[in-house]
């Protein structure tokens, strides 16, 4: 049985997704409520029944799903290009076919509570991807990337709360990878080159968003 205390929480949070969630299918998204990661790989792995290559935006909320090795005893074709051992050309291949691929799998950096999802790249690869190509793109939103403010809210805590950890994950040369704070730098290493805002579900995209009651990626 939960703590009172997490109990609230998750009932406050529970509204907060579902909000999302409507705004998400007012504009035409597949949006999906979880209240648990675990059916949210659940139903990531029912539609990917009639996929045969599936790409993965490198994506920590993904990876933690675990779906990727129970794809891959599967048979399917895994595109994923953080796997370990790839040679740059490896990886630069891997990320071309994910454009075009069955499924792609993928997290975001931000939902706003009227149902935008914001994202900052570094190649640009992930959010093209999630906005054209693959037969199907599903993403999966964690309820600490719900944002109750506009875009500018939505930027700002992807620069303070994803893009310092990510930078350092990736061991860019870049003043937030030393300092956990975004210095707005100009580095040529940075993650943050490419800022997307899909207002709504792009027109030839079969587009899924889960939104999942626990705390997933960063």
């Amino acid at each position: 049985m939960l703590p009172r205390t997490q109990e609230l929480r998750n009932w406050t949070s529970e509204k907060k997704c579902r909000k999302v969630v409507d705004n998400l299918a007012k504009k035409h998204f597949t949006a999906v409520y979880c209240a648990t990661a675990k059916e949210a790989a659940d139903y990531i792995m029912k539609e990917a029944a009639s996929a045969q290559s599936i790409g993965f935006g490198g994506s920590l909320s993904v990876a933690d799903l675990g779906v990727a090795a129970r794809l891959a005893e599967q048979g399917k074709e895994i595109l994923n290009h953080g796997a370990p051992d790839l040679t740059p050309e490896q990886r630069v291949a891997f990320m071309k076919r994910q454009q075009t691929c069955d499924l792609f799998l993928s997290g975001t950096n931000a939902v706003t509570l009227d149902g935008c999802l914001v994202n900052i790249d570094g190649h640009g690869n992930r959010v093209a991807a999630m906005i054209y190509g693959p037969t199907k793109v599903i993403v999966v939103a964690g309820r600490n990337k719900i944002v109750e403010g506009d875009i500018a809210d939505a930027i700002r805590r992807i620069k303070d709360k994803a893009a310092p950890p990510n930078a350092m994950r990736l061991e860019r040369e870049t003043p937030c990878a030393a300092t956990g704070f975004c210095n707005d730098c100009d580095a040529p290493h940075r993650i943050c080159h490419v800022t997307t805002i899909i207002d709504s579900k792009p027109g030839a995209t079969d587009l899924h968003v889960l939104v999942v009651n626990e705390d997933m990626g960063l």
